[in-house]
């Protein structure tokens, strides 16, 4: 008999995330098909009618609104974290929150991605359902492990990518090995959804030169340019939100400032390339094309988006930096343009989550596995020599990057 309860006791436990899973992926896939539609729709928006950009500081005033009437202030991506580390609460008022304020970040021109409200939205969902399922506090958090994966999941098509993020960014150097069943499964079933309702996973084509010594050598140098370009932009973001709060601590004020800054900028370098989340500009730049100012603008657009107040994430605006940064640099230095960008993409990404696994992953979801040692070697390069320094200053590094060593810290970006 004790061994019959022992072999239910994993059998229930399997059966239990599997339908908890299930359930996540289920709804932050429809949740998250159904943003990924939005943000798109509202680009496509403003790019037929650019005038939207002039509207910036009041769609930052309308967020501002947003987040009072939610009571969620100051909530973002390290909110998230922290209810993984802390068993902290996340409002479910968060989604919603999120949602609107990055569809008119982006209608309006502000410059931000999607993860990060795919990270808040998927997390608050998560921890919801673990409360609706009478959850313990240790399975909760794992419950909102499920919704950042599943919500990861639809909006990048990358299952496999979101699942080891969301097990990799909460502690580096350690994985939540409980939630793997219950995170790829929800990853799965979100997947599924978007794909069922028409939105393609994200793919580039990018051809792969021949192994070769000598071209390792020559990405690795990439990598170590990488590393410099992460630790650059975890600077860049911070100190801006920090010169932004202390300079303008009144949200309303600050919001509009940003939003007037932003609309200043993109007239005075004339391109609307570094609005919005910039795609086309990543694709472009993975078929061998980019200016060489591009990575450094894309930072500033970026900085003064988020530190103002505007909302949406970091990540593709990482994507851009490094995709573009890449293609210059490792033309320079002999290597095909194409794959430079995809080389850059993916260290830069990997430099500012401090993700090695799920860097990799990601190389061969977006890229196919035929680079896969090269993208391995720039994603080690990179995590190695991108410090401890990081996008989210809730992250927390467990184990040094130099050496066998415990040192428990968190990100640093300042």
């Amino acid at each position: 008999m004790g061994r019959i309860k022992h072999i239910s006791r994993y059998v229930l436990t399997l059966l239990k995330w599997v339908v908890v899973a299930a359930v996540t992926g289920v709804i932050c896939g429809a949740v998250g098909t159904l943003f990924h539609v939005g943000v798109e729709e509202a680009t496509a928006f403003r790019g037929a009618h650019p005038w939207l950009l002039w509207l910036l500081p009041v769609a930052g005033l309308a967020i501002v609104v947003i987040y009072k009437w939610a009571h969620t202030e100051g909530m973002g991506t390290n909110g998230v974290i922290d209810a993984v580390h802390l068993g902290r609460n996340l409002p479910l008022a968060l989604t919603p929150a999120i949602f609107f304020s990055t569809i008119l970040t982006h209608l309006c021109g502000g410059s931000s991605g999607r993860e990060g409200a795919a990270l808040q939205m998927g997390g608050s969902i998560g921890l919801w359902l673990g409360g609706a399922f009478r959850m313990d506090d240790k399975d909760r958090r794992i419950a909102v492990l499920c919704g950042m994966s599943a919500f990861f999941s639809a909006l990048f098509g990358t299952p496999l990518t979101a699942t080891f993020f969301a097990l990799e960014v909460i502690s580096v150097g350690v994985f939540y090995y409980a939630a793997f069943v219950p995170c790829i499964t929800s990853s799965l079933v979100a997947y599924g959804i978007s794909i069922f309702a028409g939105v393609p996973p994200t793919h580039f084509t990018v051809s792969a030169p021949e192994l070769s010594l000598e071209l390792v050598c020559r990405v690795a140098v990439l990598a170590v340019l990488c590393a410099v370009v992460s630790i650059l932009l975890c600077e860049v973001l911070h100190r801006t939100e920090h010169l932004l709060k202390k300079h303008f601590p009144n949200p309303w004020i600050r919001v509009v400032v940003g939003g007037a800054a932003i609309i200043l900028l993109t007239y005075v370098v004339d391109t609307g390339d570094y609005n919005g989340a910039g795609m086309e500009v990543i694709q472009r730049a993975v078929s061998g094309e980019a200016r060489p100012e591009a990575f450094l603008l894309k930072m500033i657009f970026t900085a003064i988006t988020i530190g103002a107040g505007f909302k949406g994430g970091e990540v593709v605006p990482t994507f851009f930096v490094g995709a573009t940064f890449g293609c210059v640099a490792g033309g320079l230095l002999g290597i095909p343009p194409g794959f430079a960008a995809a080389i850059g993409l993916v260290a830069v990404f990997c430099g500012a989550v401090n993700c090695p696994v799920a860097s990799i992953t990601l190389s061969t979801e977006l890229f196919g596995a035929d680079g896969l040692l090269y993208f391995a070697v720039a994603c080690g390069i990179g995590y190695m020599l991108s410090g401890y320094r990081g996008l989210y200053s809730s992250q927390t590094i467990l184990y040094s990057k130099l050496r066998a060593e415990f040192i428990n810290i968190h990100t640093r970006g300042e």
